[in-house]
Formats: structure tokens, sequence, C-alpha cells
């Protein structure tokens, strides 16, 4: 009788310990909330800057579309390649997980490579101005949220070694991967509209 009541206590034990949610995802949105808070007061000032300022930006921070285009194209492309990664783990396909991540890593490298070319051939450095100050704050803060979500793209590729640890049941790491960089994406649309199409008008 002992054991049966043991057994049984073990057993309801086990069965709310899976019921407990997994806070990891509320975790990292949380975190991207309070992220996107911080970049919307980047947004705020720099709008606020403009509207007080003759000329926004002035001649000598002249802004090229070309380089950044191109990063643009990369890093939005780089979400549907992401996704498809996720795809390819719900149906247990570790290896085609790992081609799309290895893909989205590589395009997240180019990226970061297209922006410090960027700010190797700008001619002006982050105290020229007040439009430069905002444009090296903004830019370089994404640009580090962009190099933190290729360290966790590369992350789960190092952890997908290990036989079993992804599947089609185990999949959490690969999802906030792919969420924390679809919201980079997000972040770089709102700064490129801002930062270069703005500007040309």
């Amino acid at each position: 009788m002992t054991q049966v009541t043991i057994d049984s206590t073990h057993s309801t034990a086990s069965h709310g310990h899976e019921e407990h949610p997994d806070f990891r995802t509320l975790g990292l949105l949380t975190f991207l909330i309070s992220e996107s808070l911080m970049f919307g007061a980047l947004f705020a000032t720099y709008l606020f800057l403009r509207g007080i300022t003759p000329e926004f930006p002035p001649k000598e921070t002249e802004v090229e579309l070309l380089i950044p285009s191109i990063n643009t194209i990369i890093l939005v492309s780089s979400s549907f390649v992401i996704h498809k990664g996720d795809v390819a783990i719900k149906q247990n396909d570790v290896k085609g997980m790992r081609l799309w991540y290895s893909i989205t890593a590589l395009m997240g490298a180019i990226f970061l490579g297209g922006q410090v070319y960027e700010y190797l051939n700008l001619g002006y450095g982050l105290t020229t101005n007040t439009f430069s100050n905002c444009f090296y704050m903004m830019t370089g803060f994404h640009g580090l949220h962009v190099f933190i979500g290729l360290l966790l793209i590369l992350g789960v590729l190092w952890r997908s070694r290990r036989p079993g640890h992804y599947s089609a049941t185990k999949h959490t790491g690969i999802e906030m991967a792919e969420i924390y960089w679809h919201f980079v994406d997000i972040i770089w649309i709102i700064l490129f509209a801002l930062l270069y199409i703005l500007t040309q008008f």
C-alpha cells in the first residue's frame, strides 16, 4: 500500500513537472520588448533632432544607398532562410536545419562585413555632427545585435552536433534563435527607412 502511494505521488509529481510551461521563450520575448523600447527611444530622439535641425543630414554627411541596400536585401532574405531551418527541424531534418542555419550565419557575417566597409568609406566619424552621432550610434547598436544573433545561430549549429539534441519535438533553442533574428531584421528595416531613405528627401 505504501509502495503504491509513493509511486502514485511520484507519478503525479512527474506529470506536474511535465506540465510546467517553458519560460525560456517568454523570457526572450520580454528581453526583446525591452530592446524594442531602447531602439524606440533612439528612433524618437533621431526624429526629434531631425525636426529641430535646419539641415539634416548636413552636406558633409552624405548618405550612400548602394551598400546599405545590398545589406538590406541580404538581411531581409536571411529571415526567410532561417525560417526554412525551423521548418526542417520540425520535420526531424537536422541536416537541413544545419544547412539553412549555416547559410543564415554566412548572410549575417556578410551583412556585418558590409557595415564595416561602409564605416571605413563614409568620410565622417562619430563626432562630426549630430546626424553622424545618431547614425553611428543606431547602426552600431543594431550591428551589435546582429553579432549576438550570429553567435546564437553558431551556438545552435554547435549544439546540433550532439545526436538527438534537436528533433521534431526538441527545438526550443532553434526557435529562439529564429525569433531573435526576425527581431534584428525588423529593426534594420526601420533603421534603413529612417537613416537612408528618409534622408533622400
